[in-house]
């Protein structure tokens, strides 16, 4: 907690971004200086407290670094807090939190829906809609279908939950093995991941961005998939080689993908998985509910309240893996 009667803030935005909903709920408690990039963070930092980052993409944070020189703590509006984990924060005292929670069950929408998409062939179903054309054919079930959820955190957990009420068997990835977890048939430990990429019929990407995932999802991790499985990514882009998923989809190692996350933001126009037929493709949104800046900030708000109360934070980002614990 900070000894100042007014504590300071500073609230990081993408340029161009307008600053978040509710922040006068902040301004009645401290101090609230905005930044955009490294030149303005550079002048706002030198006093500064907490931050509030809503730029979860952003290199101004360790560009304008040197110039933090009471900072306690920092809090990123997003779930992947990979953009804030460079050597100086990590090695460093400074607390980081995140916004876990808000999003885990709006992407778990996201995700269920996909799959009712693909067994359902929903994007077929509009093609022929658009071209007037009336054709019946039989679909999928979803129902028995076994679901493996790489990531099995808080978003994971909700996925699972989504998809058992629809009668499907959820197994969840994590760093560890588990057993008798509540929400999963069982959670198998990251040796185990090429072992059941060939039990799943839907294989979910629910993992943070860090350095044992990014290009886990290479051309080795797809020829283990069976060729009947459909890829759905709401983790990270780069956890997914794109060249790699590419060749898969074109010599019908797998069945097909959602994405929701790319390596390469917003995805090239003249990119080939823009022309695929079994292929979903949404720009980054999968968690994105009306109302949910207000909710990041309101969320902020509690744990600023805890801050300057000198109670412990929730979500606290355990530096050295790159997520919250």
């Amino acid at each position: 907690m900070s000894t100042n009667v007014r504590p300071v803030v500073t609230v990081l935005t993408a340029p161009g971004d307008p600053e978040p909903p509710g922040l006068e709920a902040v301004r009645s408690r401290a101090e609230v200086r905005l930044a955009s990039d490294e030149a303005s963070l550079r002048e706002t930092l030198p006093g500064t407290d907490v931050m509030m980052v809503t730029d979860f993409r952003t290199e101004a944070l360790a560009a304008a670094w040197p110039a933090a020189d009471r900072l306690q703590w920092i809090h990123a509006t997003s779930a992947g807090v990979d953009a804030l984990m460079f050597p100086a924060l990590i090695e460093g005292p400074v607390t980081v939190t995140n916004a876990r929670g808000i999003f885990d069950r709006t992407i778990a929408e996201y995700v269920l829906c996909s799959i009712l998409m693909f067994a359902k062939d929903f994007p077929q179903s509009i093609r022929y809609q658009l071209a007037h054309q009336w054709q019946h054919r039989d679909t999928e079930r979803a129902e028995g279908r076994q679901v493996l959820v790489v990531g099995a955190g808080s978003i994971g957990r909700q996925i699972a939950r989504l998809v058992t009420a629809v009668g499907m068997h959820a197994h969840g990835i994590a760093r560890r093995e588990r057993h008798d977890d509540p929400d999963f048939v069982a959670v198998h430990s990251q040796e185990q991941l090429m072992e059941q990429l060939g039990l799943a019929d839907y294989v979910v990407i629910a993992a943070p961005l860090t350095p044992q995932t990014e290009g886990l999802f290479d051309a080795q991790a797809f020829a283990a998939m069976r060729d009947n499985a459909r890829l759905i990514n709401i983790g990270r882009g780069p956890i997914v080689k794109t060249d790699d998923l590419v060749a898969a989809l074109d010599q019908g190692q797998i069945a097909g993908a959602a994405l929701d996350v790319f390596e390469e933001e917003p995805l090239p126009p003249q990119h080939p998985l823009w022309e695929r037929d079994n292929v979903i493709m949404t720009a980054h949104m999968a968690g994105d509910f009306i109302g949910w800046r207000r909710a990041l900030t309101d969320q902020f708000l509690e744990n600023f309240d805890r801050w300057h109360q000198g109670e412990s934070l929730f979500n606290e980002v355990n530096k050295s893996l790159g997520y919250a614990g």
